[in-house]
């Protein structure tokens, strides 16, 4: 059985504008409109792959965080896990927290492939994740960005390539993105959807925009 939609808001432009493609392409405005509801509800229906940048200065600040995620997620179908981390007692909060370990074997610098490390990894979490809607913590990146802010951006990009279904937050220390260059650390903003700054139990989110020169005037 098929029901009528009232759709209110359309000024004259965009109703004539319609009529316009109706025309051109030999359908009517209700199969345009039906249309763009139907791809509306499946993308609705579609598990997001949202990948963001953490960035904490001190042990306290992340450790608030992840007891705030563990808080929020409780109730909700979500699979908790992470990659742990280099400092003991953020990896100890998390397994008190009964948060999946993902880790296969401990990350030692002085891996060749460290990209192949990180595809096991998210292959062991996916495999355990029972299909559920995936919330990562992952501290690896920050290590290697420890050793090398370089590596660390070529594996972000690449991750980018083939996402987890869910939510990746990549934690990262404030001193380790200090050392990096100003190209470096852009590239590092751009590889991820969101970035967000943890101060004590606030969160900042930063925009980063390109602008012309000309902005420095009219501001």
């Amino acid at each position: 059985m098929t029901r009528n939609l009232i759709v209110r808001g359309f000024d004259d432009e965009i109703h004539s504008q319609l009529g316009d493609q109706s025309k051109r392409k030999g359908v009517s405005i209700n199969s345009i409109v039906k249309d763009a509801v139907d791809q509306w509800l499946k993308r609705q229906n579609e598990i997001p792959k949202r990948h963001h940048l953490l960035l904490y200065d001190n042990q306290e600040s992340i450790q608030r965080l992840i007891k705030s995620l563990d808080k929020m997620t409780r109730d909700d179908e979500w699979f908790k896990c992470f990659v742990r981390s280099s400092n003991t007692s953020i990896t100890d909060l998390l397994e008190k927290l009964e948060w999946f370990d993902g880790t296969i074997v401990p990350y030692k610098p002085s891996q060749q492939d460290k990209m192949k490390h990180i595809k096991q990894i998210l292959q062991n979490i996916s495999q355990h994740s029972n299909e559920k809607e995936i919330c990562l913590v992952d501290f690896l990146v920050n290590d290697i960005a420890s050793s090398s802010i370089t590596e660390a951006i070529h594996l972000e990009k690449e991750y980018d390539k083939n996402r987890l279904e869910g939510l990746v937050f990549c934690a990262y220390e404030m001193n380790n993105l200090f050392n990096a260059s100003t190209s470096e650390m852009i590239e590092m903003f751009e590889s991820h959807d969101q970035v967000f700054i943890l101060n004590n139990d606030q969160i900042f989110k930063l925009h980063l925009t390109k602008e012309n020169i000309h902005k420095l005037f009219l501001s």
